[in-house]
C-alpha cells in the first residue's frame, strides 16, 4: 500500500518528459524548417540575381588600351559585383561572332563579307542594385564613360525574377504564419496538460499559502531544460536534413552560409528555452 501511494506521490512542476519535449521538438522543427527555407532562397534569389549580365557594347575600332581604361572605371563602379575579383568579362567581337556562328549554324560573313559585331563587356551587378530603377541608373552612368556605345540588360527577365521573388517572400510569410499557429496551439496544449496533471497538488499548495512565483518557479525551470533538450533534438534534425539534401540536390551546398545555420541554430535553441 505504502509503494502505490509512494509512486502516486508528485513533485511540483514534474510533468511527462517524452511528451513534453515532443510537443516542443515538433513545435522547434515546424519553425528551424521555415528558417531553413528562408536561408535558402534568400540565397538563392541573390545567386540568380547575380547571373544576371549587362552587356556594355564599346565602339568599333577601338584601342586595346581605351578597353584597358573602361574596364578600370566600371570595375571602380559600388555596384560591381566581386568575388575573387570584379565579375568583367570581355567578348571580342571575334569571340562574340563564333558564339554567333555555334548558336545559330550560320555565318555571318559570308554574305556580309565583315564582322558588323562590336567588342563588350559582360558585366555582373550586386544584388542589392537589381531593381529597374537602379539597373536604369547604372545603364546611364555607364553610357557615359567614353567608348561606350550601348549598355544593355534583360528587363523582362530581371521583371520576372523579381516579380518571383516577391511571391516566395509572400508564401514563406503564409509558411511562418502558419508555424507559428502550429507552435502556439502544440505549446498551449503541452502546458494545459503540464497544469492539468498537477491541478491537486497546485491547488493544495494555493490553500497553504504559497505564492503564485514560489508555485511557477520549478515550471519554468523544468521547462527551460526541457525546451534547451528540444532545441538540441530540433537542430540535429536539421542538420541531419541539410546534409542528406545537400547529397541528393546538387549545388545546394554552395549557396549554404555558415553563418546563417549558426544564428538559426541559436534561435532555435533559445526559442526552446524562453517559449
Amino acid at each position: 500500500m505504502e509503494d502505490k501511494k509512494t509512486r502516486k506521490k508528485r513533485k511540483l512542476g514534474s510533468y511527462p518528459f517524452a511528451s513534453v519535449v515532443f510537443s516542443i521538438t515538433v513545435a522547434l522543427l515546424v519553425l528551424g524548417l521555415f528558417g531553413w527555407l528562408l536561408l535558402h532562397s534568400s540565397r538563392l534569389g541573390t545567386r540568380i540575381q547575380e547571373n544576371i549580365e549587362v552587356q556594355v557594347y564599346l565602339n568599333k575600332n577601338i584601342s586595346k588600351a581605351d578597353i584597358a581604361k573602361i574596364r578600370t572605371s566600371i570595375a571602380s563602379k559600388p555596384y560591381i559585383l566581386v568575388k575573387e575579383n570584379s565579375q568583367i568579362t570581355l567578348i571580342t567581337k571575334e569571340e562574340a561572332a563564333k558564339q554567333f556562328v555555334e548558336a545559330t549554324g550560320e555565318d555571318f560573313k559570308d554574305f556580309l563579307g565583315d564582322n558588323p559585331l562590336r567588342d563588350l563587356f559582360a558585366v555582373k551587378i550586386k544584388g542589392d542594385y537589381q531593381a529597374l530603377d537602379s539597373l536604369n541608373k547604372i545603364k546611364a552612368e555607364i553610357e557615359g564613360i567614353r567608348g561606350v556605345f550601348e549598355v544593355e540588360f534583360e528587363e523582362s527577365l530581371i521583371e520576372s525574377i523579381n516579380e518571383n521573388l516577391t511571391k516566395i517572400g509572400f508564401i514563406l510569410l503564409g509558411i511562418a504564419i502558419f508555424a507559428l499557429l502550429v507552435v502556439i496551439i502544440l505549446i498551449n496544449n503541452t502546458i494545459k496538460l503540464a497544469l492539468f496533471s498537477q491541478r491537486f497538488l497546485i491547488r493544495s499548495m494555493q490553500l497553504v499559502g504559497a505564492t503564485s512565483s514560489f508555485i511557477q518557479r520549478p515550471f519554468l525551470f523544468r521547462s527551460m531544460m526541457y525546451g534547451f533538450f528540444a532545441g538540441v533534438l530540433a537542430c540535429s534534425i536539421i542538420y541531419g536534413f541539410t546534409m542528406y539534401m545537400n547529397t541528393v540536390i546538387e549545388g545546394l551546398a554552395e549557396i549554404q552560409d555558415v553563418n546563417g545555420f549558426f544564428i538559426l541554430f541559436s534561435l532555435i535553441l533559445l526559442m526552446g528555452i524562453i517559449v
